[in-house]
């Protein structure tokens, strides 16, 4: 069986290269660039009739990174490749993912309406914000999650009298996972507005005085859901708290928030690129290249993805 190929946008190239060197694959020439106006501009710049392709791009703002891959799924599907697979290792958008108010956009699906009609035969991703985004693509779609990396790192610190904290209700299916899988307790932040523009009222539901603690979240852009959670668990006597994150979308005023707040240490991974960012010493960035690129592999070689699933 041939190799595998792996292109990549401007937006993972450094985790592209990494799950390259993993595979020992070398990663695959293609010019993504800008014309003078700003307009993207994609080119192959090597033969790719017939081949197994895998594009890695995340999603997220600012929108060029959305149309690299869009371009680079159309220059691929028009040079003959056998299969396309759109590697997001991050997908933007998400968080509108339904009508919760009159006049407003689904835009999840509308990306995925946009990378399926780009040419991608299927795609994979880690961490969706909400799991039924899966069913807005009508191609193959494998769904991963960090769970493994962040699990494995948190066994290794080998953290006493642990609990595993959601810091929101929409996260406490995830983070009973990891809970179980840590062998720790499980609670909860209970957040609530008395009235509009109020300042929130938070409860724990759950023991945590004297323990340590761990957050668990998917996205991390603000902090601010995390800082005050992290804030309230603190209140209630717990000793250290740290940050769990699988994807660090990092905005500019988050860094001050998180280490103002009474976060020992914050743990995401790479999904996204932050090279160009300063991180603290009290950030911890994971790699999942191992994952992913043991899932392209399988999904090269036909077999099954389930137990990378957790």
């Amino acid at each position: 069986m041939d190799p595998c190929r792996i292109f990549a946008g401007n937006a993972s190239r450094k985790l592209a290269k990494a799950i390259c060197e993993r595979l020992k694959v070398p990663l695959g020439d293609a010019d993504v660039s800008r014309f003078e106006d700003g307009e993207v501009s994609v080119k192959f710049n090597e033969n790719i009739r017939g081949s197994d392709v895998f594009i890695v791009q995340a999603t997220g703002a600012p929108a060029d990174n959305l149309m690299e891959l869009l371009v680079m799924l159309d220059a691929a599907k028009r040079a003959s490749a056998r299969r396309v697979t759109a590697v997001l290792p991050y997908f933007g958008y998400a968080r509108q993912d339904r009508k919760d108010q009159p006049r407003a956009p689904i835009t999840a699906k509308l990306v995925a309406n946009l990378i399926t009609v780009a040419g991608a035969d299927r795609a994979l991703t880690m961490d969706l914000h909400s799991a039924q985004i899966q069913g807005f693509f009508d191609i193959p779609f494998d769904h991963l999650y960090a769970a493994p990396v962040l699990i494995e790192y948190f066994t290794q610190k080998n953290i006493k009298d642990l609990v595993v904290v959601a810091p929101d209700i929409g996260s406490v299916k995830m983070a009973r996972a990891y809970a179980k899988r840590l062998g720790a307790e499980l609670a909860l932040v209970d957040k609530r507005r008395p009235k509009p523009d109020a300042v929130e009222i938070m409860n724990i539901i759950g023991d945590v005085d004297g323990k340590n603690v761990v957050l668990f979240d998917d996205v991390l852009t603000t902090g601010r859901t995390m800082c005050q959670a992290a804030e309230a668990i603190r209140a209630q006597g717990a000793k250290d708290v740290y940050g769990g994150v699988s994807h660090g979308v990092l905005c500019p005023d988050s860094f001050e928030r998180i280490q103002s707040s009474p976060i020992k240490e914050l743990v995401f991974t790479d999904t996204l690129d932050h090279t160009t960012m300063s991180l603290p010493p009290t950030f911890r960035e994971l790699s999942v290249a191992g994952l992913l690129g043991e899932a392209v592999q399988r999904i090269h070689e036909e077999r099954s993805l389930s137990s990378l699933f957790v």
